[in-house]
């Protein structure tokens, strides 16, 4: 996705051009179509059959409802390619109507490549936008105004494969426990039975940003509060770097650079990963979920986020936000909830997460999501998240090897990312 900035760089000329013809209107209408004959188009990254009833099977009551909107379309585009493929749409002058979006949402903000949500959410009889998880809306808000639903907002936690700790004679204790007893577990897991300790999911050695769910429970944070300053230097970030060093190479608690193990497939002691991974669980092991360890900075709670907006830069503003306003209001929330964890508090009970989960206990989900939320941060996200996410890595891959010299690697992060931070 090295392409993004550029591209972002085109779609703000074009959102500009087409908030000017709109006459700066945040909820426009139907871009001079016809209004009878409305076609709906909006980009996701899921692939899954189940879901894409779920969607369809509520469109289509929508535009039971709504006879001047003729079709409601789910482009399915490849995640790995997805921000690429969506703003050379938008740059294209071939916007959808509504989008998902993770962490391309500052650049679409930042842009005002997205239509304001707030007004009509709260209009919007019976929507309850009062509901709505404080540190849910915070990663798609600007200045007071929300500007995609947070539609799956998914606590990371551990997964814990109880019978491979069996087998190495390990036990764990979720009150209480911290990362430094992960560790010494996943190492006696890994001299006992050649499998590995602990893995951070989707972090492989590049996906630097995942390792907020460990470097949080340090105190550490990858930038200033405000952005612009790079904050890998810090004590906190070096004492995070050199436990996840040591566990990759002097205990190998952590499988090191080029080994790979997959915690549903049993090969696993341990894996950090999103609630909403539990759908890859099966009966073949034993397994429990705890909230993320207590690091030195005490407990701590990570989110991921995926939020939907309207692109201001689609031809039927005002038809979007009134679907999205459909597509996420209690009735329709609740039915995603199977396979999207809901931002709305009235949801948010272990009780009824349990009901549309058929892996996970009440206690469970309470422990992991519930009571995780209020006080989550997300993972780091800023705009040109594509070239700061490449130069990250390009600097950090010296990190990855036995003789590493952690504070000097982190001060060459902070030399390639500082630059990008302050635009």
């Amino acid at each position: 996705m090295s392409r993004t900035r550029k591209l972002v760089g085109a779609l703000a000329l074009t959102t500009a051009l087409t908030l000017t013809a709109a006459c700066g209107s945040s909820t426009g209408g139907s871009g001079g179509s016809d209004a009878k004959n409305v076609k709906l188009r909006m980009t996701v990254w899921t692939s899954n059959q189940d879901q894409l009833k779920l969607f369809d099977t509520i469109a289509a009551a929508y535009r039971a409802k709504h006879p001047e909107v003729s079709s409601i379309t789910f482009e399915s585009l490849p995640f790995e390619d997805y921000n690429t493929t969506l703003t050379t749409q938008i740059a294209g002058g071939n916007a959808p109507d509504l989008a998902w979006m993770g962490d391309l949402s500052r650049d679409l903000m930042a842009s005002d490549a997205l239509v304001g949500l707030t007004d009509k959410l709260k209009a919007t009889p019976g929507w309850r936008y009062d509901d709505l998880e404080a540190s849910a809306t915070k990663e798609f808000s600007r200045n007071g105004t929300l500007y995609a639903y947070p539609f799956s907002t998914s606590p990371y936690a551990l997964y814990v494969n109880t019978d491979l700790l069996a087998r190495a004679g390990q036990k764990t204790d979720p009150k209480n426990l911290t990362w430094d007893q992960v560790a010494a577990a996943g190492a006696a897991v890994h001299a006992d039975t050649g499998k590995a300790g602990f893995v951070v999911r989707d972090f492989d050695y590049t996906s630097w940003n995942m390792l907020a769910t460990v470097w949080t429970g340090f105190g550490a944070s990858a930038w200033s509060e405000d952005g612009r300053t790079c904050e890998f230097t810090s004590p906190e970030m070096q004492k995070a770097f050199t436990f996840l060093h040591d566990a990759a190479f002097r205990t190998q608690a952590m499988p090191g650079p080029g080994t790979t193990a997959d915690f549903f497939a049993g090969d696993a002691a341990f894996t950090v990963a999103q609630v909403s991974r539990s759908s890859l669980l099966t009966d073949t092991f034993k397994y429990a979920l705890y909230p993320l360890p207590a690091g030195p900075a005490g407990e701590y709670s990570v989110i991921g986020q995926a939020g939907v907006g309207v692109l201001a830069a689609g031809k039927h503003k005002t038809q979007a936000t009134d679907f999205l306003a459909y597509l996420t209001n209690p009735a329709n929330s609740e039915k995603l909830a199977q396979f999207f964890p809901p931002p709305r508090t009235s949801m948010l009970t272990g009780e009824k997460l349990a009901a549309n989960n058929k892996v996970l206990t009440t206690a469970q989900l309470q422990a992991a999501v519930v009571d995780q939320l209020p006080n989550a941060v997300t993972l780091p996200n800023h705009t040109n998240p594509a070239e700061i996410a490449q130069k990250g890595k390009t600097a950090l891959d010296a990190m990855w090897k036995a003789d590493a010299d952690v504070p000097a690697v982190l001060k060459s992060v902070c030399s390639a990312i500082d630059p990008l931070l302050a635009k």
